[in-house]
């Protein structure tokens, strides 16, 4: 059903903008027969929108993946540098809050770890809507931070990474096999501010993929069952992007290119000093306006990378 109404919304959104088109074709005949400078304006006006909505929806055709109309699990790991880096993550953290709050998404934190100072170790975030996975798998890599570190009694410059992580949420009518005998499943007390706040039941779950060693976690939510959903969502995904990565570098091994999916594998440069400006490194697609990029302003960067893929099948 979910299919169908994709479908459907699909056509209908065609169906609408060709009614749209023969709307302004009646127009043009009429303003050709009584030669009505007013309606010249008003057409002129309409085939600017129409123009601008088709721009729209051709490049809706640039998420054809299988998955890129579901919604997405991003998952944030701060690198080597300690506080440095984890106040990155955090500053990632925001960006992505942003952006999805701009695009009327909803956005949940299902696990975190603070650092030991300041900022996150790991954050893992649910962005529910529309198209949410096909916009954000352009976010997938390395993310790297110059900037004066607020940390350092010198103020010297720093630089920083951070890991993102972007997968589908795999339902469950979704074929990705796990096998329960494979799985190690861990229950304890989530981490609470303490005082009242303590908590003193087991809600907080832990799952170990004993084949792939993958370990993933979820403790905000209020019972230990919905813990574990959303913790079992999170495995479906990874193991997902574990297969989306096997036929990656299957196709990257026939075409001759080396994969590297180690740590440097950097997909983007934020530089706050001694200049302004993010680049993205896959398409050179940069601005100088760094406070709206780290507030949320991310379509441009999603666009050029999403273009760039068109008939590559990256999904």
């Amino acid at each position: 059903m979910r299919e169908l109404d994709s479908l459907r919304g699909m056509v209908d959104l065609w169906d609408g903008f060709y009614e749209k088109v023969q709307d302004a074709v009646g127009m043009l005949q009429l303003v050709e027969e009584e030669q009505d400078e007013e309606a010249l304006a008003e057409l002129e006006a309409d085939v600017g929108r129409l123009e601008k909505e088709l721009a729209e929806h051709e490049f809706r055709l640039a998420l054809s993946g299988e998955h890129d109309k579901d919604d997405a699990m991003l998952t944030i790991h701060a690198g080597a540098g300690g506080t440095e880096a984890q106040d990155w993550a955090a500053m990632l953290l925001r960006m992505y809050l942003r952006w999805a709050e701009k695009h009327g998404y909803q956005a949940e934190i299902v696990d975190h770890l603070e650092g030991e100072e300041a900022g996150m170790k790991r954050v893992t975030v649910e962005i529910r809507g529309p198209w949410a996975y096909g916009h954000l798998k352009s976010e997938r890599g390395v993310h790297r931070l110059v900037r004066l570190s607020p940390f350092d009694a010198a103020h010297r410059r720093h630089t920083s990474f951070a890991l993102v992580e972007v997968m589908p949420i795999i339902e469950d009518d979704v074929e990705v096999r796990v096998d329960p005998k494979d799985l190690r499943i861990d229950v304890y007390r989530s981490a609470g501010a303490g005082g009242q706040n303590v908590q003193k039941n087991a809600t907080a779950v832990r799952i170990t993929h004993i084949p792939t060693g993958i370990v993933v976690t979820c403790q905000n939510e209020r019972s230990q069952l919905q813990n574990k959903e959303t913790a079992m969502k999170v495995l479906r995904g990874k193991l997902y992007n574990i297969e989306m990565q096997k036929l990656e570098e299957e196709k990257a091994r026939l075409k001759g290119k080396h994969v590297d999916a180690g740590w440097g594998n950097q997909i983007r440069s934020y530089v706050l000093h001694p200049y302004h400006m993010v680049k993205d490194l896959r398409t050179e697609y940069e601005t100088s306006n760094t406070d709206a990029v780290l507030d949320g302003d991310l379509d441009p960067f999603i666009k050029a990378w999403l273009e760039s893929q068109v008939g590559k099948g990256i999904s």
